[in-house]
């Protein structure tokens, strides 16, 4: 198991790396590097900031207009499963357990906010939770294991609320707030990717912030009853900017990633990595060039790692020290998963996968 484990780990550095040895491809297109990101088609112009890759044959991805989709063949088709009447929800989030379990998160204010729960692969999904709190909105879901499960939302009494679940989803319950620290004035969360709330392990978890006076990152040990808050050096100051996607390989090493999502500011030192489960941060040297707003590691790999964002892919193999861009085509978010593949979706039903000599 170890040496095939290696194998699909070189393998998958070895394609990620082939990006950065061709010219990027033009805004939109598919690279034309033998490893690199292939568009696959998915027959919808749904944005899909959600995505929950299971394996290299398996994937579901969530998006606007209640859309949501699956595939059991890599990529080569996708069905279109979307809950029935859901076409005014926007789906931002989606967490799933393999090819017939997943769970999906609406975002907005009020009953907008939304689980929703299939154990079918689709063809039936129940709503497990609706908001009734005008004041809450929800952004991100995270699962530590197929039971336990958090979802977060924006500050609701000057702290942020978080939902809990034992069950696979199936039942929710908001936990208490003493252990949560005071959210700074105008400080929320960012639905951008499904990133802003991620877990490491049984029990860590992390909320990524902007909006505020400074950006930080909350970081729980105890499936979301304590909280912890650290400032990172991610520039903010402004309602559209801040930390926007997290990545942990496991409880102590995570990376941060954001900027301004308006498409006319720059994004200075839109990178950070931390070393001590998000004790402390410091920027990446070479950070990504513009905003990013999803980032993950690669499978089995302690050094490399993937950020997207509406302009570009970007490259790390020291941590997230620093980045090179190696493609331009647009991504809202990014996921790996442990068998060795890597998958992309964003905005005009694009969806891709990281090709392999597989």
């Amino acid at each position: 198991m170890g040496k095939t484990r290696r194998m699909m780990s070189v393998g998958l550095i070895g394609a990620a790396l082939a990006l950065t040895l061709a010219a990027p491809a033009r805004a939109g297109e598919t690279p034309t590097a033998a490893a690199g990101w292939q568009l696959t088609p998915t027959g919808t112009d749904a944005r899909f900031r959600g995505l929950a890759p299971v394996d290299r044959r398996t994937a579901w991805a969530a998006g606007s207009k209640g859309t949501v989709l699956l595939t059991t063949d890599g990529g080569r088709s996708w069905r279109n499963v979307s809950p029935a009447g859901a076409g005014d929800l926007e789906f931002r989030d989606v967490e799933a357990f393999d090819a017939r379990r997943a769970v999906v998160l609406a975002i907005g204010e009020g009953e907008a906010s939304r689980v929703l729960r299939t154990e079918d692969g689709g063809a039936t999904w129940t709503e497990s939770f609706r908001n009734t709190d005008a004041r809450a909105f929800y952004d991100c879901m995270t699962f530590f294991d197929h039971r336990h499960g958090l979802a977060m939302s924006d500050p609701v009494d000057g702290k942020y609320r978080i939902l809990s679940t034992r069950d696979g989803g199936r039942s929710w319950e908001v936990l208490p707030s003493a252990g949560m620290p005071d959210a700074l004035p105008g400080e929320a969360g960012f639905a951008a990717s499904g990133q802003c709330l991620v877990s490491a392990g049984p029990r860590d978890v992390w909320i990524a912030t902007g909006g505020g006076a400074t950006a930080r990152v909350l970081h729980s040990a105890d499936r979301g009853l304590n909280w912890t808050a650290t400032d990172t050096p991610i520039p903010v100051g402004d309602p559209a900017r801040g930390v926007f996607g997290l990545a942990f390989r496991d409880r102590t090493h995570g990376i941060a990633v954001g900027g301004d999502y308006r498409k006319d500011q720059p994004s200075p030192r839109a990178g950070a990595v931390s070393t001590d489960g998000g004790r402390t941060w410091r920027p990446s040297a070479t950070p990504p060039p513009a905003y990013r707003s999803g980032v993950a590691w690669l499978p089995h790999s302690r050094t490399a790692a993937l950020a997207v964002g509406p302009t570009g892919t970007d490259l790390t193999t020291d941590g997230g020290r620093t980045w090179r861009t190696v493609d331009t085509g647009s991504y809202d978010t990014v996921d790996c998963t442990a068998d060795g593949s890597c998958w992309a979706s964003g905005e005009k039903g694009r969806i891709a996968r990281l090709a392999t000599e597989d």
